[in-house]
Formats: structure tokens, C-alpha cells, sequence
């Protein structure tokens, strides 16, 4: 499993110099994250149950939010002004930017109802538990290696307050997972390994969009 972030992260640090160095392909990266943060917080909030809400659902939920705008003002600092929307021209590998997220929830609630029988708010709550779990085990990895990029290339970007706050997340989901189940860690490393072939095929569908780089097999 963390051989397998590693091994992304490698692919990833290749990406991010051409990225940044391009101030059009930048931008559709700082859109992309953005959107992949949106998605994030959306699905949060359609998770939550009226009556059962907590204070740290709804704090995840507008935090995830605040990523996707500040990422979306950072945009401001490429220079480029046309990626007012996520329509798709001003994204990095669309299709799977979109589907990456849904499909992560999907393959976490296929083996909830298979393996610990659970359906309706049960399921919902646990679907939010694992997908965001493994989110923010990627964002813990993803936004340390974006950052150091942006600091070689002296850029005016900078993600370092959601760094900072994806850290927090990271151990508000453990003490959640804690909480949920005394096999949480069995669970957990499920939804990574989900997440991590999903973040494959999305690393290669961004490097597509780079036909100079060749990624590290």
C-alpha cells in the first residue's frame, strides 16, 4: 500500500515542473484540484443525516469547501483568468477527475454491503468514514510533494494552510474510524488500495495531457 503512494508520488514530482513551469497547464491544475476538493465536500454533505450531523461532519465538510475556493483563487497568481468553471477545456484529464472520486465511493460502499452487510444511513456514514480516510492519506501525500515543487520553481502558488488543515482531517477520520470499528485499520487499508489504483490511472490520464514526460514504470 505504501509502496504503491510512493511509487505515484515519484510519477507525480515528474509531472508538477512541467505543470507549473506552464502557466495555462497550471492554472487547469490548481482548477482540477479544486474540483476534485468540491466533489469532496459535496459528497460529505450529502452523507450527513439531519438529525445525527456532528459538529466535526459539518467543520470537514466547510473546510473541504474553503480548499476548493482558495485553490480557485490561486489561479489568480498563473496569470490565466479563463477557468471560471469546471467545464471540462479547463481541467487536467476531465473524465477522470470527475469519475475518480465517485467511483472510489462506489467501490468502498460495494464492499461494505459485502463484507459488513451495512445499508442505508449505516452505510452512508461509513461510505464517508473510508472514502474520506483514504483522501486525506492521499492529500497527505499529494500536497507536501505540490508544495515542493511550487518552492523549487520560486511560484507564487502556495497550499501550505491545506496542508496544514488536511493533517488535522487526517486525524479526526482515524479518531472517527476508531470509534466505528475495532477493525478500522482493516477497513481503512481496503479503501486505500481502492484509492491508490484509482490515483494510478489518474496520474496517467494527467500525463497524457504531457506528451514530453514519460512516466517512471
Amino acid at each position: 500500500m505504501i509502496g504503491e503512494i510512493t511509487k505515484n508520488n515519484m510519477e507525480l514530482s515528474e509531472l508538477l515542473p512541467l505543470i507549473i513551469s506552464d502557466n495555462q497547464l497550471h492554472a487547469r491544475w490548481l482548477n482540477t484540484l479544486s474540483l476534485m476538493e468540491n466533489t469532496g465536500a459535496r459528497k460529505i454533505s450529502a452523507s450527513e443525516d439531519m438529525e445525527t450531523v456532528t459538529y466535526i461532519i459539518l467543520k470537514h465538510a466547510a473546510e473541504e469547501h474553503r480548499h476548493a475556493f482558495y485553490l480557485k483563487k490561486q489561479i489568480e497568481k498563473t496569470g490565466i483568468d479563463n477557468c471560471k468553471t469546471y467545464a471540462v477545456q479547463y481541467l487536467l484529464a476531465p473524465a477522470y477527475s470527475r469519475y475518480y472520486l465517485n467511483q472510489l465511493d462506489i467501490d468502498v460502499c460495494r464492499y461494505l454491503k459485502k463484507d459488513l452487510g451495512l445499508t442505508g444511513i449505516e452505510l452512508r456514514f461509513a461510505a464517508y468514514l473510508l472514502v474520506t480516510y483514504a483522501i486525506e492519506v492521499r492529500a497527505d501525500e499529494l500536497y507536501p510533494v505540490y508544495q515542493q515543487a511550487l518552492d523549487n520553481a520560486g511560484s507564487k502558488v502556495n497550499v501550505k494552510s491545506i496542508i496544514l488543515e488536511e493533517e488535522g482531517h487526517l486525524e479526526e477520520m482515524i479518531n472517527q474510524l476508531k470509534s466505528f470499528s475495532p477493525d478500522w485499520e482493516i477497513h481503512a487499508a481496503n479503501a486505500v488500495e481502492f484509492e491508490s489504483s484509482l490515483f494510478s490511472k489518474w496520474v496517467i490520464a494527467v500525463s497524457a495531457e504531457l506528451p514530453e514526460i514519460k512516466l517512471i514504470k
